[in-house]
Order: C-alpha cells, then sequence, then structure tokens
C-alpha cells in the first residue's frame, strides 16, 4: 500500500494545480446546450517507467442491447511478467440518452462495471481508468470478450455510445517487481439469476490456500431498486416500497450456508435524483468505475478444496420476493500453495448475530420512515499448508441508519442515511498474527423539492470514507484512509422544452487519499456546466 500511495504522488505531479487551463473563469448564468466533459477526482493508475504494450480489448458502439463480442490475444514484446496492467476505456456520446449501464468481460470475467454519462446535444467524451492487475492469471492467454452497454436509440433518444478499451501492460524489468496477484481468476459454472438471487457452482484447486469472492453488486434497471435507500414500508404512501423497507445487504453463501455480508455502496448513477444537472461535469462517485464488494472465503477453504463442485449463492436481502433489479456476477480469486497437491482444513467457528432490521413509518405532513438495521458474521477456518496450520478468521459487521422524509406527492423528498461495514481478518500461522482492519462508511443526505410553477431542485451530498490498516505485533505494517465527498445543488423547470429550462447547478468532488509518507488530494467543481476549479493539495 506505501509503495501504490507513493506512486500515485507521482503520477498526480503531472496534474494541473490550481485551475486548470480547462477550467473557466466566468461561468454562465444557466446551464446551455454543451457543457464540460465529465471529470471525476479519483487519482491515475500509478505506473512504472518500464516498457509497455497496448491491446484494443474493444472498439465498438452501442445502439441496443446487442453485446459486442471479440477475442483478446495477450500483448506481443511485453512477455508475461508484468508489474501492472491499466484499463482505459474512452466514450463518446451526442445527442439525446438516458444513463445507461455497462460491463466488459474477458473469459468470463468481469473486469469493469460502468455506466454512461448523459450527453449534451453536442456530445461529450468521457475517460475510465482502472487498475486491473489482479486479473492478470486471466490475460496470459487469448480469451473471449464481450461488452454491452446496453441503449435504446430512436427518434426521441438519439445518442449512439461509442467506446474503445484497452489494456496497457507494464513489464516488470530490473528493480520493477513482477505484480503480486492470484494464481487463479474463476468463474462460476452453469450461472444464473432468479429475482434477487445469482448462483452457480465452484471447483476450486485443491491446493487452494486463500480464497476472495468479489461481487460487481448493482441496484439497476430504472425501476426502485435503483434508489433502494428510499424504499418504505408497504404502510406508507410513496411510490418505492418493500416489506423490510430500504434494508438492502449482499450476502455469499456457500453450499446454503451464509459465508459473507456486505453493505451494498449507494451509487446513484448521472440522471439519479430526478436532477441530471447535478452529475453533467462531475459524476458521483463510483458511478463511472463501479467497485466489487469483497468477501475473503479462506475460511471455507478447507471444504471447497475437496475437488467437487459446490454451490455459490449471491443474494441481495431485502429485496421484495420475486423482483429483480440487481445485477451480482461473480469472479473467485483464489491463491495457491505451491508446494502442496492438496491442502486440508475445515471451519472450527461459525457465529452469526441474527439480522436486525427496523422501518418505522410515521404518518403526518411531512411522512416520515426511520430505519435501522445490524448484523454481524464471524467465521474462522483452518489449513494445513506446506508452510504449518493457517487459521484464518474473518469478523464482519454492518450496521445502517436513515430517515426518509416526504409530503404528499412527493413534492418534497428527502433522506438522510449512513452505512458502516467494519471487517477484520486474523490469519495466525508461524509466529505472530496478522490483522488487516477495514472501517468502511457510506453517507447520503439530500432533499429534492418542486415547487407550485414545477421548478425542481436537489441538494445532495454523498460520502465514501475507507480506513484501512495492516497490524502484526503491535505495529502498524500498512494503512490508507480515503475520503471521497461529492456536494451538488441544482434546480430546473420540469416538462418544458430544453431551451425553458433555465437549469443551474454546481457541483464538487473532494477526493482525499492518504497513507504512510503519501497523500493525494484532488478537488474539482463546476458552475453551470463549466469546470472552475481543479487543484491539487498535498
Amino acid at each position: 500500500m506505501r509503495r501504490l500511495l507513493l506512486a500515485l504522488c507521482a503520477a498526480a505531479a503531472g496534474l494541473t494545480l490550481g485551475i486548470g487551463p480547462a477550467a473557466a473563469a466566468d461561468p454562465p448564468t444557466e446551464f446551455g446546450t454543451d457543457w464540460h466533459d465529465p471529470v471525476t477526482a479519483g487519482p491515475p493508475v500509478a505506473t512504472p517507467h518500464t516498457p509497455s504494450c497496448t491491446v484494443t480489448v474493444a472498439d465498438t458502439e452501442f445502439r441496443d442491447f446487442t453485446p459486442y463480442r471479440g477475442t483478446y490475444t495477450p500483448p506481443k514484446g511485453c512477455g508475461d511478467r508484468w508489474n501492472k496492467v491499466v484499463l482505459r476505456l474512452e466514450g463518446s456520446v451526442a445527442g439525446r440518452q438516458f444513463d445507461r449501464l455497462g460491463y466488459l468481460r474477458i473469459g468470463g470475467v468481469e473486469v469493469l462495471r460502468t455506466s454512461t454519462p448523459e450527453p449534451s446535444p453536442q456530445g461529450v467524451t468521457w475517460r475510465v481508468e482502472k487498475d486491473v492487475t489482479r486479473y492478470a492469471p486471466v490475460l496470459r492467454a487469448g480469451q473471449p470478450v464481450e461488452m454491452l452497454i446496453g441503449n435504446v436509440v430512436d427518434a426521441t433518444y438519439t445518442g449512439v455510445i461509442k467506446v474503445r478499451a484497452t489494456l496497457t501492460f507494464y513489464t516488470a524489468k530490473g528493480r520493477v517487481p513482477q505484480a503480486h496477484t492470484p494464481d487463479r481468476v474463476l468463474t462460476l459454472d452453469g450461472a444464473h439469476t432468479e429475482g434477487a438471487v445469482y448462483e452457480g457452482r465452484l471447483t476450486t484447486p485443491r491446493n487452494s490456500e486463500r480464497i476472495v469472492a468479489e461481487v460487481y453488486a448493482t441496484g439497476s434497471g430504472g425501476g426502485c431498486e435503483e434508489f433502494w435507500y428510499l424504499a418504505v414500508p408497504e404502510a406508507a404512501p410513496y411510490s418505492c416500497k418493500a416489506k423490510d423497507g430500504p434494508h438492502r445487504e449482499v450476502r455469499v453463501s456457500v453450499d446454503g450456508r451464509l459465508a459473507g455480508i456486505a453493505s451494498p455502496y449507494p451509487t446513484v448513477w448521472t440522471g439519479g435524483w430526478s436532477n441530471p444537472f447535478l452529475w453533467y461535469v462531475i459524476p458521483g462517485p463510483r458511478a463511472f468505475d463501479v467497485r466489487p464488494v469483497e468477501y475473503d472465503l479462506t475460511p471455507f477453504a478447507g471444504v471447497l478444496n475437496d475437488g467437487k463442485p459446490h454451490r455459490i449463492a449471491v443474494s441481495v436481502a431485502g429485496v421484495p420476493e420475486g423482483q429483480s433489479g440487481w445485477d451480482t456476477p461473480v469472479n473467485i480469486l483464489v491463491w495457491q500453495d505451491a508446494k502442496s497437491a492438496v491442502v486440508t482444513g475445515a471451519v472450527t467457528r461459525y457465529q452469526e448475530d441474527a439480522p436486525r432490521h427496523t422501518a418505522e413509518y410515521q404518518a403526518g405532513a411531512p411522512h416520515r420512515v426511520a430505519a435501522e438495521a445490524r448484523h454481524a458474521l464471524t467465521v474462522s477456518g483452518y489449513l494445513t499448508t506446506s508452510h504449518g496450520r493457517v487459521t484464518t478468521t474473518v469478523d464482519r459487521r454492518l450496521a445502517a441508519t436513515s430517515l426518509h422524509r416526504w409530503k404528499d406527492g412527493e413534492t418534497t423528498d428527502g433522506l438522510r442515511a449512513r452505512w458502516t461495514d467494519d471487517e477484520t481478518v486474523t490469519v495466525a500461522g508461524r509466529g505472530p498474527a496478522t490483522v488487516n482492519t477495514a472501517h468502511r462508511v457510506y453517507s447520503m443526505e439530500g432533499v429534492t423539492t418542486v415547487d407550485p410553477g414545477d421548478r425542481l431542485n436537489t441538494v445532495l451530498t454523498m460520502g465514501d470514507q475507507a480506513d484501512l490498516r495492516t497490524v502484526r505485533a503491535g505495529k502498524h505494517l500498512d494503512w490508507s484512509r480515503l475520503d471521497d465527498t461529492y456536494t451538488g445543488n441544482a434546480s430546473y423547470t420540469q416538462n418544458v422544452p430544453r431551451e425553458q429550462r433555465h437549469a443551474t447547478g454546481v457541483s464538487r468532488e473532494r477526493y482525499r487519499l492518504l497513507g504512510p509518507g503519501a497523500c493525494y488530494d484532488h478537488t474539482l467543481a463546476s458552475v453551470q456546466g463549466e469546470l472552475t476549479e481543479d487543484r491539487l493539495g498535498c
């Protein structure tokens, strides 16, 4: 982590300090028919100064729901020892179009989950950059490619989405080491979705000594699950209802036994909260690069290593029975014990604090739903490896609170919510145990109002924080602290031609990432579609 943060600082040194040349000194008084291309404040991927090779994975356009299919061929001239592999996606769209969700899979492995900006009539371009080094085992051989950004193009929605995706491979050379990656990246056999459950069969190598599942969980589809955090109990007079109100939790099971729990991030796409003017220039956190939820399944490795297929299922708790709206594809990352043909073990401790969730409705002006949820799961398991007996304990604790207030007709609709996802993974073998902790906090506070003149206003703040630490024998080996905060305030007149909307909007994102001896701090701001601030701190 420390090496990564230092490299990020070096990469960020090439960014503009202060207000960059693209920033507007005198923004317009309202939105026009064109605006600045979308930008995000997150850091560029740090790369070494070693020889590199670039391969085009997809160069296509999307007009409907037909996937692009092609073939990936490993790069020539860069070998198969890489320090870093970077996925870069460049997109463009013009005219009128909704935000659209998409994915990119190589060899069946999902390497990117993304969404698109809503365009101006003249068109916008955008760029996504992602470190995909962890998928190197898949990229060492030729693979089928599938990409889809589902779209509708007709006389009203004219925007054709054009994208080009590449992979750049940075070689390991001299003092630049080969990246430590999983030995295998697997997908589920026979994977299929029924309602809010995604399941399939998994057969791991018999010498697996670490197993991690990653789930690209997205609530989407244009229905209520896109705004799951606003759902209310059946008794409340609101447009989105669910028996458990806003409670949602992404769960992984092994052979029907709960194996992992996590809080989903409340991603807001670029048309979210009924107000695209919030997001035209600065999208919300994670909107362009949806990060997967990770689950350490190593305590179950002794069960999974028997050479037989096992049922892996991902479900989203709280979704009304029979209702769709969530997508939860799974990758399985596996590290193998090179000196053992078979690694045996067993689950030695399993403790679940039963999930508790309430959503209390109170009628009035405004109506109110106060919701709370808690859940905890602790699992331990041992493995007999070539380097001794190793016990892994995963303890995960989730909590959520929210207060949703709205008026009749939903002319005022507000939410204040906070989710915490705390995880501790303890690995004990020979010598002192290594303890990895993660404290994640997601937050959202906002309100949308519509006045008698049909003018809609939205004020919204979103937070994405994470505190990660690695400790052994009381000594901090590594740490990092992330704070990504978005704020926005936008208004426009509804149900009139574009030129009569008189839209205004301001937005700001500050992305801070700290670590031992390193700091990244980037602020962006926009006014009426123009970029007014692009500043690096630290």
